[in-house]
């Protein structure tokens, strides 16, 4: 998870360093398309038109950094604003955009169990609408062992590399490698061929675009020039999706047990296109180049992925004509290629979303109920629990509050904070310093406190992080308590002569809390490019999510730290997609007949609203979650290889769906209609008015998937107060799967009672086809106009 330090950072370096001659990268797509050509052809295409901006053929050459041959049909290249001007005023160019370094960035043992595929044993249930909650059920012939656990599936993922010697990695028994694989192992440093196996079958590298916003070559002592992760996110999010079953893994002895990706058989394809950002000679961070992303993409395209994992989100909100990720993945879905993409890291403050357009499923950040506790003890007697690391401080030590002990040059706003070279070394010698999250890194609070010659660490939550608590690797004994423990923290050391505290090592607890719960850090809607289409669509767990990692980084990814492990913790939407993309490349398996629309909404339709004690999932407060941040709700693997009926989509369809968004030119040789449908009418899996004004008729369309075909499924919703919802039929006969019924939905704001209950806020409610066997149910959030 990247904090907004690592944004702002991202934002405001490479700019600079990519300024130099005022030369930039730019994106130039032309009309038609390249798939049926050699690429061969296509670079020479692209070099005849660089050649008549350009001085020399030498020039030219040089200057082009990617020729895109799936993704979009385009070229990246170096150029001055004269000459991507003049190459704009080209009939045959749809657009010229220029990269922009630092928009991207980057966004396990029991989170498979939690959502109930641990394959032929004892899983978790999430309770029913009505139900009493969780409870155990025997899974027989499960969606792990029907999709041969992904075996013949491939998994692109878009990332920061591979550590390929991770035992989640490991080939043993899993046959030849796909006759549709058509990729490469690219070699570099410390990756040769023998890196690549029947796990990962391919590998690939792009970092042109990333060298020229740098100003020169990679220091290879910040990242290898390879597939290779130094990093660790990339080893992270892959073998979460597709990692071995590994036993006994653990973290400093936490959290044992068996590590395993959601589809264990999957085959890996790993496009590195992120690399890290230096100062200083080190590293703060990692970024993603357009033209580098889109450079993977189109090579996934070509290679044969089945379904794409990509972690990675903007830094503000982008049209479609300058998204890489959105437009690689409507080629990609026109492909048939499932594209899971992180919502981003920008909660809670509203209308954060990255990853919005309607062809990638758009995956939110929610907890498990594993929690790693520990007691913290206060003089007074009083114990909280706390999020805490495997060693303990077991004596009493004194405790203080850190704006007690700063040094005079702090400013009031920051006193709470621990920064770098806030702390007075005499004020906190031998003592358990209490500290606030906000500015700066959690595990460098806890450094601070180290070099002041403190003993213990106490992280204390903001009213905006909640119950949330962080699980970090400290420096020294440390532990996170909620905001409102922190407060009482806070009170005990005010009221009290000498405060203590003792904070006892950390064990891990299953079921102590409420699970899921929204992280706070996930961002929400509305959708900011299209209020109309309701997103995330999905969360899944992405928490103190436990995964393989790169062991050329530390444990907390700090240069200072010099632990190193194999397996480590790490949150955000990052650690979320892949496991929706997992449970993608299952379903994949089982119905390869379906399309990527249909296994988005099979996995939307088939979501729970509830935790695992019964009752509605919440928010970091305590307060019920809504679809703006967690979509159709929390996916259920088992659930989804059989939903019943599924909202499926076209090409065609996500055309005309930019063409009513008022997007120009979606695609090159595709002429928008002088009145394009209503994006409210893309046959989407959830249904967002964001300006009800009257009365609106909603098309859609579904098919029918489930059972031996025949089957009758009845209308029911549950609208916000002051909402009426009807359907026209209301009934719906199939008589044989592949059946397709389509029905009108009919919403009305009901007057004065409307206007009562909605006011100025976006409300929420659930409409469902039910046939007695499957639930077929969609959000709707609805806004007066």
């Amino acid at each position: 998870m990247n904090n907004i330090n690592i944004f702002l950072f991202a934002l405001f370096l490479l700019p600079l360093l990519a300024s130099c001659e005022e030369k930039n990268v730019y994106i130039v797509q032309f009309r038609g398309h390249n798939g049926e050509k050699a690429l061969h052809e296509i670079e020479d295409t692209h070099h005849s038109y660089l050649l008549s901006v350009k001085n020399n053929e030498e020039e030219a050459k040089a200057s082009r950094l990617y020729s895109y041959q799936y993704s979009i049909n385009g070229f990246a290249a170096v150029l001055t604003p004269d000459e991507a001007s003049k190459l704009s005023e080209l009939e045959e160019v749809v657009s010229v955009y220029k990269s922009e370094p630092g928009l991207y960035t980057l966004q396990t043992t029991r989170s498979w169990e939690f959502v109930g595929l641990n394959e032929g044993g004892e899983g978790l249930k999430e309770g029913e609408e009505g139900g009493r909650g969780r409870h155990n059920y025997k899974m027989g012939e499960g969606l792990s062992s029907k999709a041969k656990y992904g075996q013949e599936v491939i998994v692109g993922v878009l990332d920061s590399g591979i550590w390929p010697e991770s035992e989640s990695f490991n080939d043993e028994g899993m046959g030849p490698v796909p006759k549709s694989w058509k990729g490469i192992c690219q070699t570099g440093v410390a990756f040769d061929s023998s890196h690549c196996n029947g796990k990962i079958i391919g590998a690939r590298y792009y970092l042109k675009g990333y060298e020229h916003a740098l100003g020169g070559r990679l220091n290879d002592t910040l990242d290898y020039r390879s597939p290779r992760d130094m990093d660790g996110h990339g080893t992270h999010t892959a073998s979460t999706v597709a990692g071995r079953r590994v036993a006994n893994v653990s973290v400093f002895g936490l959290a044992r047990g068996t590590a395993s990706g959601g589809a264990p058989l999957a085959r890996l394809a790993i496009y590195k296109a992120c690399w890290a950002i230096p100062q200083e000679e080190k590293v703060v961070g990692n970024t993603c180049l357009t033209e580098d992303m889109l450079a993977g993409i189109d090579d996934a395209i070509r290679d044969g992925v089945d379904v794409m994992s990509i972690s990675i989100g903007s830094s503000r909100p982008l049209a479609f004509a300058e998204d890489a990720i959105a437009n690689g993945a409507l080629h990609a879905a026109k492909q048939n290629i499932v594209v899971a993409c992180a919502a981003g890291n920008s909660g809670p403050a509203p209308a954060t979303l990255s990853n919005y357009y309607p062809w990638m499923i758009t995956v939110g950040a929610s907890s498990l109920d594993r929690d790693i506790l520990g007691p913290l003890v206060l003089g007074n007697g009083l114990k909280i629990m706390g999020e805490t690391t495997p060693y303990g401080l077991e004596k009493k030590h004194p405790l203080v509050y850190a704006p007690d002990v700063v040094v005079p040059r702090v400013a009031k706003n920051e006193s709470a904070q621990c920064l770098p070279g806030s702390l007075d070394p005499k004020k906190v010698k031998g003592k358990v310093v209490l500290c606030m999250r906000g500015l700066g890194m959690r595990v460098g609070k806890g450094r601070e406190v180290k070099r002041a010659g403190g003993a213990g660490y106490i992280l204390g939550n903001t009213a905006a992080s909640g119950d949330e608590l962080p699980f970090d690797f400290h420096v020294l004994p440390g532990t996170a308590v909620s905001s409102n423990d922190a407060n009482k923290i806070i009170q005990y050391i005010k009221a009290t002569k000498n405060p203590t505290a003792i904070i006892n090592r950390g064990k891990t607890v299953f079921n102590s809390q409420p699970a899921p719960s929204m992280a706070s850090f996930t961002s929400r809607g509305p959708n900011p490019i299209d209020p109309n289409l309701l997103k995330p669509d999905i969360t899944a767990p992405g928490l103190n999510i436990l995964a393989a990692w790169s062991e050329g980084d530390s444990v907390t990814k700090l240069s200072f730290d010099k632990r190193f492990v194999k397996y480590n913790f790490d949150s955000g939407t990052s650690m979320a997609t892949p496991h929706v993309a997992a449970v993608a490349a299952l379903l994949k398996a089982v119905h390869p007949e379906w399309s990527s629309a249909a296994v988005r909404s099979a996995i939307m339709t088939t979501a729970g609203l509830r935790n695992n004690k019964g009752k509605p999932i919440t928010d970091q407060l305590g307060k019920i979650a809504t679809p703006f941040m967690f979509g159709s709700g929390h996916f259920r693997p088992t659930k989804a290889v059989d939903p019943g009926l599924v909202y499926d989509a076209s090409h065609e369809d996500y055309l005309l769906y930019l063409c009513s968004i008022r997007t120009d030119k979606p695609e090159p040789k595709f002429k928008c209609p002088e009145n394009p449908p209503s994006p409210v009418n893309l046959n989407y899996p959830s249904l967002a008015i964001p300006k009800l004004n009257g009365t609106v008729i909603v098309k859609r369309t579904v098919t029918n998937v489930g059972g031996d075909g025949k089957s009758v499924y009845f209308f029911s919703s549950k609208p916000p107060l002051g909402i009426s919802v009807k359907a026209t039929p209301s009934v719906l006969f199939f008589n044989h799967v592949g059946q397709k019924k389509s029905f009108t939905i009919k919403v009305k704001a009901r007057g004065g009672m409307a206007r009562k209950y909605l006011k100025n806020e976006c409300r929420f409610g659930w409409y469902s086809w039910n046939d007695g066997l499957h639930n077929v149910r969609s959000p709707m959030a609805i806004a007066l106009a």
